[in-house]
Order: C-alpha cells, then sequence, then structure tokens
C-alpha cells in the first residue's frame, strides 16, 4: 500500500444528507462516502452496479483503500432561496398540465445551505496502480476510465483547485466521537457509508476535527473501504500503525 493526500478547494459546496422540508442543510465538511466516491471517480471507477434495479446499486467488488480526512479551516455557510415546481401525483391531476398551458400546479419556495470557501484535505492509502490512476487525473491526466467532472456535492458546484501530492499536507483531521468522549466543536454525523436498498445497512459516524493541525492522521482518523464490511484493513508506515 501507498499514501498519497489530496488538496480539494472549492468556492462553494454543498453536502446535503438526506431530508424532508423546506430547509436543506449542508454537513460543514466532506463526508468519507463522498470522499471515497471522488478518489474513484478520479481513477476511473464506477462504483455503480449494472443490475437493473429500483434504485441505483453499488457493484460489489470495489478497489479496497484508506482514508482520513481534514479540514483547512471552517468554511462560511450561506443560505440560498429557491422554487421548487412540481405536478401533483394522482390520476385526478394528469389533466392539469394541459389546462395550466404549461405552468406547474405546485410551486414551494426552499431554502439550501451552501459552504463558501470549502477546503480539504484527504490522506488515502491504496494500491499503487490506484495512487498513481488518482494522481494522474488530479494532474489533469485523467485515464479512459474518467466520466464527467468531479464536482463539490452538488454537480453543479465544481472544485476550482484539486491538487495531489506524495508529500504529506497538514490538516485538521477528522476523528470518530466514542461512546464517553468528550465533545468538540463543529461535531457533526457524517456518512460513511451509504445503502440505497436498504437504509439500515446505511453507516454514519459522529465525527469532529481536532483542534491541532498535523501532516499525518492519526490511527483514529483512518477508515476503511470499501464500508459494506468487505473491505480488508490494510497497513503502512505512512498511517503510524
Amino acid at each position: 500500500m501507498t499514501a498519497f493526500w489530496l488538496r480539494l478547494a472549492a468556492p462553494f459546496a454543498a453536502w446535503r444528507p438526506l431530508q424532508p422540508g423546506s430547509y436543506r442543510a449542508t454537513t460543514r465538511c466532506l463526508p468519507p462516502s463522498a470522499a471515497y466516491g471522488l478518489v474513484l471517480g478520479l481513477a476511473g471507477v464506477d462504483m455503480r452496479d449494472p443490475a437493473a434495479a429500483v434504485c441505483t446499486g453499488i457493484r460489489a467488488g470495489l478497489p479496497a483503500l484508506r482514508l482520513a480526512l481534514g479540514q483547512v479551516g471552517a468554511p462560511e455557510v450561506a443560505v440560498l432561496f429557491q422554487q421548487l415546481h412540481g405536478y401533483g401525483p394522482g390520476p385526478e391531476r394528469q389533466g392539469e398540465p394541459g389546462r395550466g398551458h404549461g405552468a406547474k400546479t405546485w410551486i414551494g419556495p426552499v431554502r439550501r445551505e451552501v459552504l463558501v470557501g470549502f477546503e480539504a484535505i484527504l490522506a488515502v492509502e491504496a494500491d499503487e496502480a490506484l495512487a498513481e490512476a488518482v494522481l494522474a487525473a488530479a494532474a489533469g491526466r485523467p485515464g479512459p476510465g474518467r466520466r464527467g467532472l468531479p464536482f463539490a456535492g452538488d454537480n453543479n458546484l465544481l472544485f476550482d483547485h484539486l491538487e495531489g501530492s506524495r508529500t504529506p499536507l497538514s490538516a485538521h483531521w477528522l476523528t470518530p466521537l466514542g461512546g464517553g468522549a468528550p465533545p468538540r466543536p463543529q461535531a457533526e454525523r457524517l456518512t460513511v457509508w451509504i445503502d440505497r436498498a436498504d437504509s439500515a445497512r446505511t453507516r454514519r459516524l459522529l465525527m469532529a476535527p481536532l483542534p491541532e493541525a498535523a501532516p499525518h492522521p492519526p490511527p483514529e482518523a483512518w477508515l476503511d473501504f470499501p464500508g459494506d464490511g468487505s473491505a480488508p484493513s490494510p497497513r503502512s508506515d505512512a498511517s503510524g500503525r
């Protein structure tokens, strides 16, 4: 296994958990599940299960790796207003689009949180082939399997800086808060693994950044992926384990 670091920066970013209501919040940092998807996307690895299903599944046999997330300062939070348009369900409303001459039958205002000035560091341990593919994509040389552009949560919010490095990059590393742990500022519950077919298997962790920045993540900051329990626990000198 080899270690590398990714520095991510975006003027605007948003990672919104599944939530109802007219106020759509965002996590204050990149969730581990999104970080794993970003790394695989840069490497040109498609996570989607090609089998037909009600929802998009995650295929088996994804690359095993370990990653740690770090913050570089705390982004500001802005709130945007947006109008959601839609047609009501049910056969009794199917004729309304024609009678409205293209007008929507329902309009509802919502508010969406957006992070302003987002910057983060990812520390990754993976096999050399995957590391080379990710670092090449970060340097502007994506492989043939890369699809589209990496985005900062919402697909209309893009990174303006994505840099790979073999040299450690300093950050405030996020670590889990276990039972009995003292509270820390900026703690929040982050998604580690998402199972769309069975939400009971979706995993979340209460995590918070450490107060002091460091180039190497502490042992407790590392997370194993895939998060469905099939990942081994690779070890390397870079992790301090």
